[in-house]
């Protein structure tokens, strides 16, 4: 169903859009659920077996949505940690991947992301393609900003790298020492790089902490995406407009 033309993205209102890439642009979110879930059952049940505890899987929809979607890697292995009431070292970005700390977990789940990459390979969403493409052909300036650190090979091997002016990814969020997500920091950095006022910018996300981001850095318009039915729940974290696809915006 097609929204109405009041609700559509134009040029009187914005300039800029922002999108996030796994899940908005890419169907590469629910590999890195999967790749959550490995992660932290491997751990979750090797430290239920040493402790003589039972083991309690990692929720491949509730845990990956409330603890770690959309968030540094590093910050979501800290956050569902916490929320099991498990406390590990930090450690430092350059720990093996076989070492039990926040940052070692955090590099093993890259790692499971890069192998699935590798052996699956990626695929861009249709409809966001075509969005891209009209946003493109009207002039709008566009920028990618996420967590994830694989972002410049993956936009090139979707054949998308060269409509973004800007990539503020896991790379620049380290480098700078930026906030991740739900905190609005990435999405001002990449207005500002684009030389945009946040209210005459469009954000869109199809996660939770994404959809915070942009509504606590009082962006103009905040679209998210629901490819799995949880529109209300998007919304309720301060979602302007939600969809399941970006075609439903194009006319």
């Amino acid at each position: 169903m097609r929204q109405s033309k009041s609700k559509l993205i134009n040029r009187d209102q914005y300039d800029s859009v922002l999108f996030d890439m796994d899940g908005v642009i890419t169907d590469t979110a629910s590999l890195h659920a999967a790749c959550w879930k490995q992660l932290f059952d491997e751990f979750l049940e090797r430290r239920a077996k040493l402790q003589g505890e039972e083991f309690h899987p990692f929720d491949i929809v509730t845990d990956y949505r409330l603890h770690v979607d959309g968030k540094p890697r590093f910050e979501g292995v800290r956050d569902f940690l916490k929320s099991r009431g498990i406390e590990l070292p930090e450690g430092n970005a350059e720990d093996p991947v076989d070492v039990e700390t926040v940052c070692g977990l955090g590099n093993r789940k890259n790692e499971l992301v890069n192998d699935a990459i590798a052996r699956k390979g990626v695929q861009a969403y249709n409809g966001s393609v075509q969005f891209i493409h009209l946003l493109h052909r009207n002039g709008y300036k566009l920028a990618v900003v996420t967590s994830s650190q694989n972002c410049a090979s993956i936009l090139k091997a979707v054949k998308l790298d060269k409509f973004f002016e800007v990539r503020v990814d896991g790379n620049t969020i380290h480098a700078q020492r930026l906030k991740g997500k739900p905190a609005p920091d990435t999405f001002l950095l990449a207005a500002r790089l684009l030389g945009a006022e946040p209210i005459r910018t469009v954000v869109i996300e199809d996660a939770i902490s994404g959809i915070q981001a942009g509504s606590a850095g009082k962006f103009g318009l905040v679209i998210g995406i629901a490819r799995s039915g949880d529109a209300d729940v998007l919304k309720r974290h301060g979602a302007h407009l939600v969809v399941r696809d970006l075609d439903e915006l194009i006319e």
